[in-house]
């Protein structure tokens, strides 16, 4: 355990000093960034190492791994966010541990979501998943709404009961005119925030950037990057 804890924090200040480097390339203030770990297949043991590291942020896209993890980690001060695309029936389970889902992208979504944090009696805060890789009323092949699709969905977010708009959420695209092109797409996703935030002041979180390109997030404006390889190590591929 004492290796692994070593080698999470040797990760975990490289990551670090990544952050802060792009910041001040950015001129922007350290603090304006917030670190989330994507802890998507590592176990329970590795969140408590990065808990008593400082992490405060961590990220699961799997429901069946994630409740299990969540429940063993009840005792450390964590924010916890589900990124991964979420079918409906699974909301229950995961409103039951996150204080943030950033994959919001359909009516349908909102409104089991607002169901079940209501009977949790909880407050659940919401990102809009952009797909930057979509037509203007499509879904993207990652999850997401079309930019046109924003508006609409936030407002249902905004007025849903038991949800909070907290901003928007978007993975570089893989196809599409924003494909290798990292920069460009976090800087149209800044563009889709300041829309946003004209109809919505408080909803001016922007979750944008992992492992390979979260520079180009936080020169963009950012305000959270989600990294996980970079902090947690490749896990070898099974069979």
């Amino acid at each position: 355990m004492t290796e692994r804890k070593d080698q999470l924090a040797a990760n975990l200040a490289k990551v670090e000093e990544r952050i802060a480097a792009a910041c001040a390339s950015a001129g922007r203030k350290r603090e304006e960034v917030t670190l989330i770990v994507v802890t998507k297949t590592y176990p329970a043991s590795d969140v408590r190492i990065l808990s008593g590291l400082g992490v405060r942020h961590v990220a699961e896209n799997k429901d069946q791994d994630a409740a299990p993890k969540a429940a063993e980690c009840l005792d450390l001060p964590l924010t916890w966010h589900f990124v991964g695309q979420l079918q409906t029936n699974k909301v229950r389970s995961v409103v039951g541990y996150a204080d943030l889902v950033q994959s919001v992208d359909r009516a349908r979504l909102v409104a089991a979501l607002s169901k079940e944090a209501v009977r949790a009696e909880r407050e659940v805060g919401c990102l809009i998943q952009v797909a930057l890789d979509a037509g203007e009323k499509e879904r993207g092949d990652r999850g997401g709404v079309a930019p046109g699709g924003i508006g609409e969905l936030a407002d249902l977010v905004a007025e849903a009961p038991g949800l909070r708009l907290d901003g928007l959420m978007t993975v570089a695209p893989l196809t599409g005119e924003y494909a290798g092109r990292e920069r460009a797409a976090f800087e149209r996703l800044m563009d889709l925030s300041t829309d946003l935030r004209r109809a919505h002041p408080a909803a001016n979180m922007v979750s944008a950037g992992m492992s390979a390109d979260l520079e180009q997030a936080v020169a963009a404006g950012a305000t959270h990057v989600r990294v996980g390889s970079a902090v947690l190590g490749v896990r070898a591929r099974l069979g």
